[in-house]
């Protein structure tokens, strides 16, 4: 039994210091993955995993790193959503990159983001020129969303919908 308390240390041990790298690397990580990003994201679980589980290389210890991951994530994920200073620790806040079409450089510089990613962005909103961005924002997912200077900005409301699969008879 001492060896499955040594795994749900380690395990969380390895968690929390993931969640502290990335959050000192980036949200912009997190969403913009090229070749390079997944291969580290492979090589990065490979490396961690002896630490979870040292020598216990049984699929039972492999079983209770991974229930110990998925507990943690849980709870984070309901205290985060519960209180909302723990949310604003453990998540960056959305940043500004162009307003009213001025780029704003600190936070580019800041955040690493390049002028193509940002024309990149702009193009998959069908958007060619600076001048013509509203509004760029690096989300807290670390996708970049835009809107143009010609659109009608208005209040939404989202709303969840079921869906429901049709049982054809």
């Amino acid at each position: 039994m001492n060896t499955y308390i040594d795994i749900i240390l380690r395990s969380i041990s390895v968690y929390f210091f993931m969640i502290i790298a990335l959050r000192i690397f980036g949200k912009k990580e997190l969403s913009q993955l090229n070749t390079a990003d997944v291969i580290l994201i492979l090589l990065i679980s490979n490396s961690v995993q002896n630490a979870m589980v040292g020598k216990d290389t049984t699929l039972w210890g492999g079983l209770a790193a991974a229930t110990v991951l998925f507990f943690i994530n849980f709870v984070l994920k309901k205290l985060m959503y519960k209180y909302k200073g723990f949310s604003d620790f453990m998540q960056e806040k959305p940043e500004i990159l162009i307003h009213d079409g001025n780029l704003d450089f600190k936070s580019l510089s800041r955040l690493n983001i390049t002028a193509d990613e940002l024309k990149e962005a702009m193009r998959e909103h069908g958007l060619e020129y600076f001048k013509d961005v509203k509004l760029a924002m690096l989300e807290i997912d670390g996708n970049i969303s835009i809107i143009s200077g010609n659109q009608d900005l208005r209040q939404t409301q989202y709303k969840r919908k079921i869906r429901r699969k049709k049982i054809l008879v």
